[in-house]
Formats: structure tokens, C-alpha cells, sequence
């Protein structure tokens, strides 16, 4: 087995042009306030602010974080913040010892057991 890139996500690297799409595609809707390819501690990722008029008032940020990987393996990591706390679920497809290959992270916490897909 091929060891994962340090991110603990896949083996294989980021397929830095389907960040760029879904980028292009998501800073052209109303629904996002911003899309910016970053390299977070190594971890090239696309954040996505979403457009406050689009969640509830009661959440102060919505965002998204996007990993996709050359061998479509990835991680969407959807957080809210909220006053006191936040509220986040995460949907992953990588190879790991405690999942199958494609699971999510249930709300409120995307505690680190996900649930297999089925």
C-alpha cells in the first residue's frame, strides 16, 4: 500500500485543476462570497466562503473546504460557526483504517469514525 501524502487523505496528489474548476464555477454564483486556492500547512485545498444571505442567520460563517485528488479520491469539510460553538460534516473517498474508501463525518463534530457509505 502506497503511504498517504501527509494529509492523511490519499495516496495520490492534488489535482490542482479540478480546484481551479470548481472555483471558476463556484466565484460565478451568487452563493459564494469568495473561492481561493490555498496551501494551508502543505495542504493545497479550495476555501469557499459562502454569501451570507444564503445560510441562516443564526450562523455567523459558512464555508467549505475541498481536497480532490488525482485519483478522485477527496475530502469536502462543510463548517458553520456559530456564536458558541460550530456545527461541521465532512464527506471523504480515501483508503483508511477505520472506514471503507467513501464515508462521512456526521454533524455536529465530523468526529474522526466517519460512517461507511453503502
Amino acid at each position: 500500500m502506497v503511504p498517504p501524502t501527509g494529509d492523511g487523505g490519499s495516496p495520490a496528489p492534488i489535482d490542482r485543476p479540478i480546484l481551479e474548476f470548481l472555483q471558476t464555477r463556484l466565484i460565478a454564483t451568487q452563493q459564494v462570497e469568495q473561492a481561493v486556492i490555498t496551501d494551508v500547512n502543505g495542504h493545497l485545498e479550495l476555501r469557499v466562503t459562502f454569501a451570507q444571505p444564503y445560510y441562516p442567520v443564526l450562523v455567523d460563517k459558512a464555508t467549505l473546504a475541498v481536497r480532490w485528488y488525482t485519483n478522485d479520491d477527496f475530502k469536502i469539510h462543510y463548517r458553520e460557526v456559530h456564536a458558541d460553538s460550530a456545527w461541521e460534516c465532512r464527506w471523504d473517498r480515501h483508503r483508511n483504517p477505520h472506514n471503507t474508501r467513501d464515508h462521512f463525518h456526521p454533524p455536529p463534530t465530523a468526529p474522526t469514525l466517519g460512517e461507511d457509505a453503502s
